[in-house]
């Protein structure tokens, strides 16, 4: 297996940028596909979500029939079955990203499990599944995807104050990451005070991408004026690189600066939907367009690929940008955009999407468990 590393995504890497992979399933894991990215192209983590393990589950692979069979012979219900199925290939992954673990002290290796995205608004039960997860998969460099609705808010406080690092997802809106911002801070001055070593407690905010662009162009185009085709693909990256800027606010806080003496560590802004949707688009824009020190971007492997293959990286395209940016979307409402009716329409759509293939996968999976029975 060759280890030279590529000339494009070591520049990212040097950039400050951590690639991590927007994809998992066992043929990876037992192929060592895995492995051979981690050692090729600077892979230094993965993300899944329902929609990877329904594509997984459903696809097939032979690599997943021996744990189906015995589940099927245990008598498993389709809950149970999912579970320990995506518990197993979640497992594997952290053991693969383990040495990039301690390489890095916890800033990588990370492994993304999201809990069940039907409890989207139940903070409760999002806790309570949350800790379940964290218990099962038994590794420390394993992290919770917790959805940033706002039931999601109040949950990510209280899963970090057990000493758990999240992954936030599902974030569209410059307020809503604000308040996961607030959130997170929240919940670790209360693992602080729970007496957790907040040293090892790793948190990403995961600001999805390219569905802003989606949505918006798709209203940009029923305007249809001049002016509004100027406009299109703008408001996405524009969108994150505000994020950006509320990041670097709280780094300049006092409330970090007091956390950071204490041994925590940021909560990276992680850049997710990085696929170009609109074949019109360069396929590497919301890669080499949102390179920034101390972020994650994590990639489908088709625009991994296409980073590796052309991207141009520059050392930072993100910084400083905030006045420019904020112009894009005084522009675009004055066309007649709805920031709030977007964000909020994304974030309703996500949970959605989120819970379809989800429900998908329990559909598909009971029908898989009955014939081996």
């Amino acid at each position: 297996m060759g280890t030279e590393a590529n000339a494009n995504l070591q520049a990212l890497s040097d950039a400050g940028v951590s690639i991590w992979l927007d994809d998992l399933d066992r043929h990876r894991i037992e192929s060592g596909n895995l492995a051979q990215l981690i050692a090729t192209k600077n892979i230094v983590g993965v993300t899944t979500n329902p929609n990877i393990f329904e594509k997984a589950l459903t696809s097939g692979a032979v690599e997943y029939q021996a744990q189906i069979s015995a589940l099927a012979s245990a008598g498993a219900d389709v809950e149970t079955a999912v579970r320990a199925l995506t518990v197993a290939d979640v497992t594997a992954a952290c053991d693969i990203f383990n040495a990039t673990y301690e390489s890095t002290n916890g800033l990588d290796g990370r492994v993304s499990l999201e809990v069940d995205p039907r409890l989207a608004d139940d903070t409760e039960t999002t806790v309570s599944q949350a800790l379940e997860l964290w218990d099962t998969v038994n590794r420390a460099n394993l992290m919770i995807k917790i959805p940033a609705t706002k039931a999601g808010l109040s949950a990510i406080t209280q899963v970090l104050s057990h000493g758990i690092s999240v992954n936030v997802t599902l974030i569209f809106s410059l307020e809503r990451y604000r308040e996961v911002l607030q959130a997170w801070l929240a919940g670790i001055e209360a693992a602080h005070a729970n007496g957790h070593d907040i040293s090892k407690i790793e948190s990403v905010a995961s600001f999805f991408v390219s569905r802003v662009d989606t949505l918006v162009d798709a209203q940009l185009d029923a305007i249809g004026s001049e002016s509004a085709k100027q406009m299109r693909g703008k408001a996405a990256i524009a969108n994150a690189r505000l994020a950006w800027a509320a990041f670097v606010e709280v780094q300049n806080s006092n409330r970090w600066h007091n956390l950071q003496t204490l041994g925590a560590h940021i909560q990276r802004p992680l850049w997710a939907s990085t696929g170009v949707k609109d074949p019109s688009y360069n396929d590497t824009r919301y890669v080499v367009d949102l390179v920034a020190p101390t972020c994650v971007n994590t990639m489908p492997e088709a625009t991994l690929n296409a980073v590796a293959d052309h991207g141009i990286v520059p050392t930072d395209s993100v910084s400083n940008t905030q006045a420019e940016s904020a112009q894009v979307w005084k522009d675009l409402e004055a066309l007649g955009i709805d920031r709030a009716e977007v964000f909020a329409t994304l974030e309703k759509e996500g949970v959605e999407k989120f819970t379809a293939a989800w429900n998908q996968l329990l559909t598909a999976l009971a029908a898989v468990l009955e014939a081996a029975k």
